[in-house]
């Protein structure tokens, strides 16, 4: 299967984003340079393990080659993911890497697909494999999208103090309790 891969070499936004509420939201991550918008959907643990693993590999570079803006603040993009929002593909395989001729963390992004993924696709131009989106980011904007993709993730719902499960607003069946006792409602 011939695939697309759509490169973001400088993208004026790369954010996570939800719709939905919460409880019931869908993941997006978005890619928007020039007139082009790709949007892709993703699992709510994706999202929190890119976020972790590109401020994992931001402290690793600051370590090893130091930033020219590693003590810039980054600048909150708070707006809402740009609609129409078009699903492109479902993500299952994310891939991570730092460019080092263009000063970039590289983000790619797979999509699902029911055979199993070859690692050497992934962050490679073969012709045969899943669609892909693949983005370059400044340490700044990896920083940028690292957080806003933690304060995404945080602003569901809050986990129950015994279980850890997600508190729905119409109560909670704690497990840890074997489930007799229902929790009261979660107060937002």
């Amino acid at each position: 299967m011939s695939r697309v891969i759509h490169v973001f070499r400088q993208p004026e936004r790369f954010v996570a984003g939800t719709v939905g509420e919460p409880g019931d939201r869908s993941f997006y991550l978005q890619a928007i340079e020039q007139a082009r918008t790709i949007s892709v959907l993703l699992e709510k643990q994706q999202v929190s393990v890119l976020a972790e693993r590109i401020s994992a590999l931001l402290q690793e570079v600051v370590r090893r080659f130091g930033a020219d803006d590693a003590d810039e603040p980054a600048r909150t993009d708070l707006d809402p993911l740009a609609v129409p929002l078009e699903e492109e593909f479902r993500v299952g395989t994310m891939g991570l890497g730092w460019d080092a001729d263009s000063r970039s963390i590289v983000v790619e992004l797979l999509a699902v697909t029911e055979e199993e993924v070859d690692e050497s696709v992934v962050l490679d131009d073969t012709e045969e494999g899943p669609d892909a989106l693949r983005v370059f980011l400044s340490p700044l904007q990896a920083k940028a999208f690292a957080d806003r993709a933690e304060r995404v993730v945080s602003a569901g719902r809050p986990p129950c103090p015994l279980c850890a499960e997600p508190l729905d607003p119409e109560g909670h069946i704690c497990a840890r309790l074997n489930g007799y006792h229902q929790r009261s409602p979660a107060a937002d």
